[in-house]
């Protein structure tokens, strides 16, 4: 029964997703009494996502240095940078630009791994790419925001490090501590049948943080319609712009696959997290509106990887003769 209802989750998720949004907005004055519950619910949600992970993907490092380099380098510098230049030349509102930035700079998401193993790419190195960047967020994200925000908006970089360590790095390492302890069998015995629980958590963090935002939906202004557009070309922008370096540094196709969907997908309810807690809800619309796309450009990108490699391969085994 849980695998059926995790298989449901997992087909309707780029509708369920942003119906939570919906949701959110229309309960608003309830959302807004359960936002301390957030960080709970998700580093529940990294504890279960982290399951399946182990510490072996980092002896990926000293095979694939180059590759995780250049995904941390795509993820940290290139994509914020891409995303303050969209922001700032479109909109110049400062608010709305720091949301763009946070909306990339976060970690990637865990989720990246169902589908860099449902396209065939790269386990181990997904993996390793996964833990490290959740290892390194707590630093890089609180500095990268520091140099953005400048002394327009104050934050406490301390705190964001703190919470990201207790939400993200810590439950990451108890899931995987756990993984390596009961030699993979956990992911059976616990991964598999709290994975729609996984997917739960990330529909009441959206639900939940939606209510910062449910004022800007009173009345629907051109200036909304235009945030969601821009988001969804920034986010069309981080997997399209993987797939042409990665055929530019790389033949293998599987190494490809894996670097468009670690560099393309966020853990964006972790930048939620962080917008409503440290930031005015101005700059959660960015953040929140990326997890009405992320789901259904992975798909759609999944479809356009499979006729990348039907025109690559038969190339490939070709030089190989």
């Amino acid at each position: 029964m849980l695998n059926s209802l995790n298989k449901w989750l997992q087909k309707y998720m780029p509708i369920l997703t942003p119906l939570s949004l919906i949701m959110g907005v229309l309960i608003a004055v309830i959302g807004s009494q359960l936002l301390f519950l957030v960080p709970w619910i998700f580093a529940i949600m990294t504890f279960l996502s982290s399951l399946s992970l182990n510490f072996k993907g980092l002896s990926s490092f000293s095979k694939y240095p180059w590759v995780i380099l250049v995904t941390i380098a795509f993820l940290h510098i290139i994509m914020p940078i891409w995303a303050y230049f969209v922001s700032t030349a479109i909109f110049h509102d400062h608010l709305l630009t720091i949301g763009f930035v946070l909306s990339v700079v976060i970690p990637t998401g865990v989720t990246s791994f169902i589908w860099v193993s449902f396209c065939k790419g790269h386990l181990a190195l997904g993996l390793s790419i996964i833990l490290i960047d959740t290892l390194i967020a707590p630093f890089v994200v609180p500095t990268l925001l520091h140099f953005v925000v400048g002394e327009a908006v104050s934050i406490n970089t301390t705190s964001i490090m703190v919470d990201l360590l207790w939400m993200i790095v810590l439950p990451s390492i108890l899931g995987v501590i756990f993984n390596e302890i009961t030699k993979g069998k956990i992911v059976d015995t616990l991964g598999k049948p709290l994975a729609p629980f996984q997917k739960i958590c990330l529909f009441l963090i959206i639900m939940i943080n939606s209510s910062a935002i449910a004022p800007y939906f009173q009345s629907i202004t051109w200036e909304i319609i235009w945030i969601i557009a821009v988001v969804f070309i920034v986010a069309v922008s981080g997997y399209a712009l993987c797939l042409i370096i990665g055929h530019l540094m790389w033949k293998d196709v599987s190494i490809i696959t894996t670097f468009v969907f670690t560099g393309g997908m966020r853990n964006i309810a972790v930048g939620v997290v962080i917008a409503t807690t440290y930031f005015p809800s101005k700059v959660v619309m960015p953040v929140v509106f990326g997890m009405l796309f992320q789901q259904v450009l992975a798909a759609q990108f999944s479809k356009i990887l499979e006729k990348y490699k039907e025109k690559v391969l038969p190339s490939s085994l070709e030089n190989q003769v």
